[in-house]
C-alpha cells in the first residue's frame, strides 16, 4: 500500500468537518496578517466579510451561472479612484470571501485550503489597490 494512501486511511474521517464561518474568518485573518505591514496599513479601513454564498443580486450583476462561481469579491472604491478627504455617502471598502464556493474549489483542486483562502484574499486586496483581474493575472504569470 502506498504511504500516502495509508496515511489518508489513518485520518479520523468520521470526526472531520468542513471549517465553519468562524474558522474561515481565522484563515482570512491569518492570510491578511502575512501581508507586508505597508500593505496592511493601506487596508486599515477595509472590512472583511465571510459568508456562505454571494448575494443573489451580486450573482445577477456579475452574470454568474452558479453561486459557486464566485470565491471572493471586493466592493467599494479602489485606492487609486478615491479622492482626497472624506467621501460622503460612500459605503466602506469590503472584501467578501464566500465559504461554500471556496470549499467546493478546494475539493476539486490539489491545493491546501489555507493557500486558496490566501490567494482569494490577496486577489481581493489587489482590487482594493486598483488592480484589474488582468493586471493580477499578468503579475502572477510574471512571478511564476
Amino acid at each position: 500500500m502506498d504511504a500516502a494512501v495509508a496515511k489518508t486511511m489513518q485520518i479520523d474521517w468520521d470526526g472531520a468537518k468542513a471549517p465553519s464561518l468562524e474558522a474561515f474568518e481565522e484563515l482570512a485573518q491569518a492570510a491578511f496578517d502575512r501581508l507586508p505591514e505597508e500593505f496592511r496599513a493601506l487596508c486599515a479601513d477595509v472590512i472583511f466579510n465571510v459568508t456562505e454564498f454571494p448575494e443573489d443580486d451580486v450573482l445577477k450583476e456579475l452574470e454568474a451561472e452558479s453561486p459557486f462561481d464566485l470565491l471572493g469579491l471586493f466592493t467599494g472604491v479602489g485606492l487609486p479612484q478615491q479622492g482626497f478627504g472624506p467621501q460622503t455617502g460612500q459605503m466602506p471598502n469590503t472584501i467578501h470571501l464566500y465559504r461554500r464556493p471556496i470549499l467546493d474549489y478546494w475539493a476539486e483542486h490539489d491545493e491546501s485550503l489555507g493557500s486558496i483562502v490566501t490567494h482569494v484574499m490577496i486577489h481581493e486586496v489587489g482590487h482594493h489597490f486598483g488592480f484589474s483581474d488582468e493586471d493580477m493575472e499578468a503579475i502572477e504569470q510574471a512571478a511564476g
